[in-house]
């Protein structure tokens, strides 16, 4: 008979900062952790911990392990903002069969700030001499910016992945499933991929997109690299919020009529708001479930992003009971955003239709605290960058469209391209 692997027993002592960091700035050049937005974020340095999972319960057992690991804590935080204390960044594959690790990591060091409110966490396995009084924890200087080489991110298509002929063919084959009633809605990705030097500074595409792409999450775990419009769920102190996208037009930044035009277009398309029902209805039916006195925006409304314009709707609730915000992530996942409607017969035609492995794109990336709480985005407008081998490191980008009744093959081609600039952009 097995018995359960040990839990680790950890450390956590969180203690205020009289000076706002810069946390892109402390990143790890070649080996990132950050989540910033803003004036809220954080950066880790190290790793104390990192736990792996796969397959279609990955979610529920990160959930688990977590709870087990954060029962036997021992944290001494005073400051107490969302945030503080134990605290978890983790990145999660969007299929259950997906060669991508699923990850949670739990640094060494992690600085963060809130607004006004700035502090510094050390973590550490318990142990006699972790015990002892050390201290207080002490802010790292921050290292210079080497200077960037970059990559040139879309002439090429990735490995495995479908070229631009064989994604418009996709599309083709996607509308006849749809048009069959096979499926309702079914979202088709693409990918492109470049390469960069082994020793890349990452803090400076990491640096455009959070500079670039304000309303946005930007993100660097465990190697994926983004910057996500798109919250899945943030969850603090019972209070749940989440914000749906779906339904797209490029933005023309050079002309304010036009860019105008596309706007309205976005608003009055059937064929947008069609595909915004869905992915709103997903959410909400998944959530149902786990929460109560669940609200929604009464209309969607137009977000504008620097590349692109999305429909919007902003859903609030409350956990009827204790779940935490991994477990409300693995009931959200995957939405009708990134996956489609009817969901099962979507992942199925996503795995007929898009010869490759998604990764961790379109799943899940964020953090969580020891009370179950955090902050999780759906994993969209990022690349992988790949361990160094033969002396570089590839990084693959991808971005996908919702295709509904009525889609137009070169018009979703279009879509692609215009969410492929975050990224192409950064690491230009």
């Amino acid at each position: 008979m097995s018995s359960e692997p040990q839990v680790p027993r950890l450390t956590a002592v969180t203690r205020p900062l009289d000076r706002i960091p810069d946390i892109v700035a402390l990143a790890d050049p070649e080996q990132p952790l950050v989540w910033t937005r803003g004036d809220r974020g954080c950066v880790g340095l190290g790793e104390t911990l990192r736990l792996t999972f796969s397959g279609p319960d990955r979610f529920a057992h990160a959930a688990a392990e977590w709870r087990r690991i954060a029962a036997l804590a021992s944290i001494d935080d005073p400051v107490g903002l969302p945030g503080t204390g134990l605290v978890a960044l983790g990145t999660f594959a969007f299929d259950a069969g997906s060669a991508a690790t699923s990850v949670l990591i739990v640094p060494r060091t992690l600085i963060a700030r809130h607004r006004g409110s700035a502090w510094i966490t050390e973590i550490r396995v318990t142990s006699a001499e972790a015990s002892a009084d050390q201290g207080s924890p002490i802010l790292p200087e921050t290292t210079p910016v080497r200077p960037w080489k970059g990559t040139t991110l879309g002439t090429r298509d990735a490995a495995g992945a479908p070229g631009v002929a064989a994604y418009l063919d996709g599309v083709e084959r996607a509308g006849a499933l749809i048009t069959d009633g096979a499926l309702e809605k079914i979202v088709l990705a693409r990918q492109v991929s470049g390469r960069i030097e082994p020793d890349a500074d990452l803090r400076t595409p990491i640096s455009r997109l959070a500079e670039g792409y304000t309303d946005c999450w930007t993100f660097a775990v465990d190697g994926l690299v983004g910057a996500s419009p798109e919250t899945l769920v943030r969850s603090t102190g019972g209070a749940v919020s989440a914000r749906v996208l779906a339904g797209t037009r490029r933005r023309h930044r050079e002309d304010e009529r036009a860019d105008l035009r596309a706007r309205n277009e976005l608003l009055t398309s059937p064929k947008e708001q069609h595909e915004h029902a869905f992915a709103v209805q997903s959410v909400v039916t998944a959530l149902a479930p786990h929460v109560r006195s669940l609200q929604t925006s009464e209309e969607p409304f137009p977000l504008q992003l620097p590349n692109v314009w999305h429909l919007a709707t902003d859903l609030g609730a409350t956990l009827s009971e204790s779940s935490s915000a991994l477990e409300i992530v693995g009931a959200l996942h995957p939405t009708a955003a990134v996956a489609g409607t009817p969901t099962a017969a979507a992942i199925a035609a996503i795995a007929e239709l898009e010869p490759f492995d998604r990764g961790r794109y379109a799943g899940a990336v964020g953090w969580i605290d020891a009370a179950g709480d955090g902050e999780w985005v759906i994993a969209l407008r990022c690349a992988q960058v790949g361990p160094v081998d033969d002396a570089v490191r590839t990084v693959t980008a991808s971005a996908g469209g919702g295709i509904v009744d009525g889609s137009n093959p070169e018009h979703e081609l279009a879509e692609t391209v215009s969410k492929f600039r975050p990224i192409t952009d950064a690491f230009a």
